[in-house]
C-alpha cells in the first residue's frame, strides 16, 4: 500500500509526527464538540430568559439563571444576583463583566495548542529531512561512483518524505485551530450582546419605577390610578 510505503521510507521522526498528529485530532475533536454543546446550551438558556426579562420578571429569571448550568445562566445569574441588591447597572454590568472574564478562559480551553503541535509537526517533519540528508551524504561519501547518483537521488527522496508527512499533519490542524478560534469569537459576542440586551431590559423597568409618581400618605387610590401604583 502506498500509504504504509510512504510511511516507512520517512524514518524514525515520521512517528513523532504521526503522534503530535493524533494528540491534535484528539483535541480539535474534544473542543469542537464542547463549544457546539456550549452554543447550544447557550441559546436554549436565552430564549428561556429573555421573555421573563423582558416582563420584568426579575426574580423568576434569576431562579432560573441559578438553577441553570449553561454559561449564559452563570452570567445572567451573576448580573441578575447584583439587581436584586443594589440595582445600579454599574454594578451589574461589572458582574457580568467579571463572570465573562471567568467564561472565557474556559472556551478558549486547549484550543492554542492545536497551533502549537502544527508548529511542532512541520519542525519534526524539517528535522527529520535533515538527519536524512545527513546519513544519505555520509552513505554517498563511501559508495561507488557508479551508484552516487543513484543513491543520493533515492536518500533525498525518502528524507523528503518527512517534511511532505510534517505539512500534511500540520495544515489540518492550523485549519481546526481557525475554526475552533471563530466558534469560541461567536459564543463570546452571543454572550456580550446578551448582557447588553439584559441591561438595557433592566434599566428600562428602572427608568420607569424612577418616574412614577409617588403615592402621598392617606391617599385612596381607585380604579385606573390604583393598577398603576401597584404594578
Amino acid at each position: 500500500m502506498f500509504i504504509v510505503r510512504f510511511f516507512q521510507s520517512g524514518g524514525f521522526f515520521m512517528f513523532p509526527i504521526l503522534l503530535v498528529l493524533l494528540v491534535g485530532l484528539a483535541i480539535a475533536v474534544e473542543r469542537w464538540t464542547h463549544l457546539k454543546r456550549v452554543q447550544t446550551e447557550n441559546n436554549k438558556a436565552w430564549d428561556q430568559l429573555y421573555p421573563v426579562l423582558e416582563k420584568g420578571e426579575f426574580d423568576k429569571a434569576r431562579d432560573m439563571a441559578n438553577k441553570g448550568k449553561s454559561n449564559m445562566d452563570q452570567m445572567m445569574g451573576m448580573g441578575l444576583a447584583r439587581q436584586g441588591a443594589v440595582r445600579r447597572r454599574e454594578d451589574i454590568e461589572i458582574a457580568m463583566e467579571e463572570s465573562l472574564m471567568e467564561i472565557v478562559p474556559q472556551l478558549e480551553k486547549r484550543t492554542p495548542y492545536l497551533a502549537l503541535l502544527a508548529n511542532i509537526a512541520t519542525l519534526f517533519g524539517l528535522l527529520g529531512t535533515i538527519m536524512g540528508l545527513i546519513s544519505a551524504f555520509a552513505a554517498v561519501a563511501t559508495a561507488s561512483p557508479a551508484s552516487k547518483a543513484a543513491l543520493l537521488a533515492a536518500s533525498i527522496s525518502e528524507a523528503m518524505n518527512c517534511t511532505a508527512f510534517g505539512l500534511m499533519a500540520a495544515i489540518p490542524l492550523l485549519l481546526f485551530h481557525a475554526r475552533l478560534t471563530t466558534n469560541t469569537g461567536k459564543i463570546v459576542n452571543s454572550l456580550e450582546m446578551a448582557s447588553v440586551k439584559a441591561l438595557n431590559t433592566i434599566s428600562i423597568f428602572a427608568k420607569r419605577l424612577a418616574d412614577r409618581p409617588p403615592v402621598l400618605p392617606g391617599t385612596q387610590l381607585t380604579g385606573a390610578n390604583h393598577d398603576q401604583a401597584i404594578s
